[in-house]
């Protein structure tokens, strides 16, 4: 648990200057962000801004971070992490941070917590039934990483209700609770857990090819054991963009939802099999893997940072507990 907290802090804290800055550079076009929501992720899950029809020069600290004035202009990722640095302190660089990490965080532990259970479990009882062999099969990770996601898509999905609320009507802690009683009331308990259906569709077949991938190349290199840092790395990308590549056609459609949510039109988006066919009759396969490069270039560093984290570790603990025994 403490191994996949540390994994994903560090996954954070990597990730989240780099997509601040993206979110500066873009918020220079004034007068499309001022009409439209936009989606930021920084490695572990994704965040609704909501932009501000004006923004306030007289106090620029009164704005959201990602709507804050720039009194020069940023010419690309280098310029604008110097000038944004020495205009609002290095700090700024990690702003948002704190509502990822009070939801991604007890995600990440339950996620990779259950995973670890759940494949120790599943390698000591599926190797009779794949030939006899007594080397675990990549497949039991693959299935132990889709139920692990699962479960912790369901523990989590209040939460993630409760911070997709606070992002997108700008509503308190402390009105959080009157919130949820409302919820409660007027929809049901089960209301709680609205959108746990497409999310689990979006996120289970990523973590199958993701764990079933990097557990195989585990077999393939013989590094089931102590896997080195270097080995890690590698491995972790190249399991992301396997993954990320695979699954993209489920993650443009998430991105179709939230263009209409940000319309604000109110009209159905239809079910996710709908909307394939409709981007594939429109554009073909080239709509349904449309943004391959910027999604892997958030996906493979994002997963290799958090699995070489998690891993070192992990051997840290492993080594710690050796020397005690």
């Amino acid at each position: 648990m403490v191994s996949s907290c540390t994994g994903a802090i560090i996954t954070s804290l990597f990730m989240t200057p780099f997509d601040v800055v993206k979110v500066r550079l873009q918020a220079q076009q004034r007068a499309e962000l001022s009409r439209t929501c936009f989606l930021y992720c920084n490695g572990l899950m994704d965040h609704l801004c909501k932009c501000a029809p004006t923004i306030c020069t007289s106090h620029p600290d009164q704005n959201p971070w990602y709507n804050r004035p720039v009194p020069v202009q940023l010419n690309g990722t280098v310029d604008a992490f110097v000038k944004i640095s020495r205009q609002e302190g290095i700090q700024s660089l990690w702003s948002g941070l704190s509502p990822t990490l009070i939801v991604a965080v007890p995600n990440t532990v339950i996620y990779f917590t259950t995973y670890e259970h759940l494949r120790t479990f599943l390698h000591r009882h599926l190797p009779t039934t794949l030939g006899g062999d007594t080397t675990p099969s990549s497949l039991s990770s693959g299935l132990a990483g889709g139920l692990a996601r699962v479960w912790a898509v369901t523990v989590v999905s209040p939460f993630e209700l409760v911070r997709t609320k606070m992002q997108a009507s700008n509503i308190s802690y402390g009105e959080v609770s009157k919130v949820l009683q409302s919820q409660v009331t007027n929809n049901g308990l089960v209301s709680l857990w609205r959108g746990w259906v497409p999310t689990v569709l979006r996120d289970v077949p990523f973590s199958v090819l993701y764990w079933l991938t990097y557990e195989q190349q585990k077999i393939f290199m013989n590094q089931q054991q102590q896997p080195s840092f270097q080995f890690t790395l590698y491995a972790g990308a190249v399991s992301g963009g396997i993954a990320g590549t695979l699954t993209l056609p489920l993650d443009v459609i998430k991105t179709h939802r939230q263009i209409a949510l940000d319309s604000g039109s109110g009209s159905k988006s239809g079910s996710t099999y709908e909307l394939l066919e409709h981007i594939y009759r429109r554009q073909g396969v080239r709509g349904l893997f449309s943004g391959v490069v910027p999604r892997l270039a958030k996906v493979m560093p994002a997963c290799a940072i958090m699995i070489s984290s998690y891993e070192y570790a992990k051997k840290f603990f492993r080594q710690r507990r050796q020397q005690e025994q």
